[in-house]
């Protein structure tokens, strides 16, 4: 679905993304995680079209893309803040309308539904504005925002950071099941190795603007990592385990 060859990006003089190659088949999660600053939402945004400062190779369903590509309509970003992502004077029925009228597709008011149908939300979100509306009801306009144009690849951008642990749980469980009713294609970029681990079957971890290793997810949860900075990134994740008292 999508494949990267040797991507480049930069911010001025300064590189962000150094070199990074990778692929991800249709119908396939794959998870970049790293610290804050390594790159991931730089990668992301180079994928969606919004950073035009790169060099190297990207393919999309095997077709070479420019900077100014044609194929935006089958990638779409979930971006990390729901609240920052919608406008605040904009209704959900309007943030939904607005790729539909951008694209020219018709039907808006069918689509529209149907998208707050796939998401979860109820006919009574529609003329809301996004104060009106809880971190997750926002994060699902978002989804719904981004999938109205039935595109293929879905961009992740740290997508339930800014949610209540409660609440992540739920907007995992209906990320997983759109990709599997509309066959979808994700790209994750997380911080947080078991949120990658829930919803993606390969890993990369980037340091520094490079992947330092990639592998399956299973391998991830069995600890089998073997750069030290991924076994770095694994205990830290582990965090603070009560051991058990002996009897």
């Amino acid at each position: 679905m999508i494949e990267a060859r040797a991507l480049t990006a930069r911010f001025g003089a300064t590189t962000v993304v150094d070199g990074v190659s990778f692929s991800v088949a249709a119908g396939e999660a794959f998870g970049i995680v790293g610290e804050s600053g390594s790159g991931k939402s730089t990668l992301l945004r180079v994928i969606a079209g919004l950073h035009e400062d790169w060099s190297g190779a990207l393919l999309l369903d095997g077709m070479p893309q420019g900077r100014h590509r044609s194929h935006l309509g089958r990638v779409q970003m979930v971006f990390q803040d729901p609240y920052g992502s919608l406008h605040p004077r904009h209704t959900v029925d309007r943030a939904l309308a607005e790729p539909l009228a951008i694209n020219r597709v018709g039907d808006a008011p069918g689509r529209i539904a149907a998208a707050m149908r796939a998401v979860g939300l109820e006919a009574a979100h529609r003329f809301r504005y996004p104060h009106q509306l809880s971190g997750g009801q926002r994060q699902r306009v978002a989804i719904a925002r981004a999938l109205i144009l039935e595109p293929a690849l879905v961009l992740l951008d740290e997508p339930t950071a800014a949610l209540d642990v409660s609440i992540q749980a739920e907007i995992l469980a209906l990320l997983r099941r759109l990709r599997r009713e509309q066959r979808l294609s994700y790209v994750l970029v997380s911080h947080n190795l078991a949120i990658v681990a829930q919803l993606c079957e390969s890993v990369a971890v980037m340091r520094e603007g490079r992947f330092v290793e990639e592998l399956a997810v299973a391998d991830l949860r069995a600890g089998s990592a073997q750069h030290p900075y991924t076994r770095e990134l694994l205990r830290a994740s582990r965090g603070y385990v009560r051991q058990r008292r002996s009897a």
